[in-house]
């Protein structure tokens, strides 16, 4: 694999009884990259970051990460590799503090403890925006506040390669700004950046390049460009 790959995906397949929810899917995604994943509902999308990510094993194909296999390893094993996601839903500990749940994943994930773990919690909160409510209880955040820990919650496991999965679902045009800002800073400290996302404004912004998924297969992998001519990508979404 060339040392520009980050993450090599070769010819995934998963299945749910006699539903194939991924047919042979490859793809590559570079160190540093931002990468777009896109398609419509029940395309895969989420089945295939599932698989990348160690919630579900692949039926069939290989995963590499870096320059190792990591195919059947669980998933705390590829989170302490570097692999870190966010979720549409966020489901933060509710009771406790904002910095807190961030203690939690920089101990247990990445092995932070005492002074340290606190002085980067705070840190990653301010990447964030959040460290004025560092000690303000998770479940009266605003929603975008919401999305905003959840994103922290995946930093604080220190990622190389970081998912962002429908970071922005149900935000204002000015909240999913606000968002994307925060995802272009995290790509220059240099994490690999993964986004699924149906604003499909956001990800063509955000992307130097998009794969595309239908029906569990890859129809279309290129620049924005090159993806918004497909026509391939348009029947997909809007049908003959």
């Amino acid at each position: 694999m060339s040392a520009e790959v980050f993450l090599d995906v070769q010819s995934v397949t998963k299945r749910f009884g006699g539903f194939a929810a991924l047919n042979g899917v490859s793809l590559s995604v570079r160190r540093g990259e931002r990468f777009g994943l896109i398609g419509p509902n029940g395309s895969g999308k989420t089945t295939l970051i599932n698989c990348v990510s160690g919630t579900l094993r692949a039926d069939g194909g290989r995963i590499v990460f870096g320059d190792q296999d990591i195919t059947t390893l669980p998933a705390h094993r590829r989170t302490r590799l570097g692999i870190a996601r966010s979720f549409q839903i966020p489901k933060p500990f509710m009771s406790m503090t904002v910095v807190d749940n961030l203690l939690i994943p920089l101990e247990y994930a990445a092995g932070g403890h005492g002074a340290a773990a606190m002085d980067e919690a705070m840190s990653i909160l301010r990447l964030m925006g959040l460290d004025a409510k560092a000690r303000v209880r998770s479940g009266a955040l605003t929603q975008i506040e919401m999305r905003k820990l959840e994103l922290a919650r995946a930093m604080a496991a220190r990622p190389k390669l970081l998912v962002s999965d429908e970071a922005m679902a149900g935000l204002s045009s000015n909240e999913v700004d606000d968002i994307l800002a925060i995802l272009f800073r995290l790509n220059e400290t240099g994490i690999t950046v993964i986004m699924i996302e149906h604003i499909m404004r956001a990800v063509m912004r955000f992307s130097e390049r998009i794969a595309v998924l239908d029906a569990g297969e890859k129809i279309a992998e290129g620049g924005p460009d090159q993806i918004l001519a497909d026509k391939r990508v348009e029947k997909a979404y809007l049908g003959e």
